[in-house]
């Protein structure tokens, strides 16, 4: 049997203004991501679409429907995704401690936390197996070696701990290229988003993230599988990681948007009392969105005359 992961990172150690750094691993069977590639490509054919995933660009409810569809598809499949959380002010009190360049420290991080990430990803794993690794093209970890080194210490491991996989390659690969990496990329942006609390900002790109989350997460068991299959582990300056609960950030942003929604869809069916049998067009106008916001306005409506959310979505 053939297993795959797929690395990504969000935000970095030494980037002003962030509390946090992000790294995460996506894994499953070589069959499985086949097939879900293969899915997700003819996904693309039928929406026609070609654009890649990626929760930072996704700034116009135009893709809204690809994005729901994939994530709503890849929550439910047989996958594994860890992220690993470093606050960042640890990182810098140690490196000033030991009188290290962040640079200096950053390389050391590369090479310890794809270690701790791939662990938790194939510490499930029984059988003769061999791990490929894929890993987000960047020149910082060509110029480290961390694909040998990771190759290395991650047999280590399984020797050493009596597991019968094998790392058989690490390689890097261009995201544009590679479904799994786009999908790893979209997956830690929402949960950087929820944990970061970037909902209750003030503008439109907010709103239209908000929106994708919220129908995702409030489709069918979708938060149940979504606490199942992302775990999340936060370094602190200590040896040990420490395990958090992704649920506390979901009910948090559910409850926020929930609020919202309230609010927003009792003022649309005021308009349409009002107004009836106008186009989408001129409501959306009578609520002041911008065009960017069609989508959301259009999934109040639906809920305003019984079709629920996300009806247009499975059209």
């Amino acid at each position: 049997m053939i297993y795959n992961i797929y690395f990504d990172e969000a935000n970095k150690i030494d980037q002003p203004g962030k509390a946090n750094s992000y790294y995460g691993a996506y894994g499953g069977s070589e069959q499985t991501m086949t097939d879900i590639t293969q899915t997700i490509q003819r996904m693309y054919e039928e929406l026609g679409t070609k654009s890649e995933l990626h929760f930072r660009e996704y700034n116009h409810d135009q893709h809204l429907k690809k994005y729901f569809k994939v994530l709503h598809y890849i929550i439910n499949q047989d996958v594994n995704i860890n992220i690993l959380i470093v606050n960042n002010t640890e990182a810098h009190s140690i490196a000033e401690q030991l009188n290290l360049t962040m640079m200096e420290l950053r390389n050391l991080f590369y090479i310890k936390i794809p270690e701790r990430l791939f662990y938790g990803v194939t510490r499930h794993l029984h059988g003769q197996l061999d791990v490929n690794i894929q890993i987000d093209r960047n020149d910082e970890y060509d110029a480290l070696g961390l694909h040998s080194k990771i190759k290395e210490q991650m047999n280590a491991h399984s020797v050493y701990r009596s597991k019968r996989y094998k790392i058989a390659s690490v390689v890097s690969e261009e995201s544009h290229e590679s479904i799994p990496l786009q999908i790893i990329d979209t997956f830690m942006g929402i949960v950087v988003f929820l944990m970061e609390q970037s909902y209750m900002a003030d503008s439109n790109t907010t709103l239209i993230k908000s929106d994708l989350v919220y129908r995702f997460l409030s489709e069918g068991g979708n938060v149940e599988r979504f606490i199942k299959q992302i775990k999340l582990y936060s370094w602190n300056g200590n040896e040990n990681l420490s395990e958090l609960s992704v649920g506390n950030y979901i009910s948090q942003f559910m409850v926020y948007k929930a609020r919202y929604d309230v609010s927003e869809i009792a003022k649309l069916q005021a308009i349409m009392l009002k107004n009836p049998g106008l186009l989408a067009k001129e409501y959306r106008n009578l609520m002041e969105y911008p065009n960017t916001l069609t989508r959301m306005l259009l999934g109040y409506k639906d809920e305003v005359e019984g079709r629920g959310r996300n009806y247009l979505l499975f059209q």
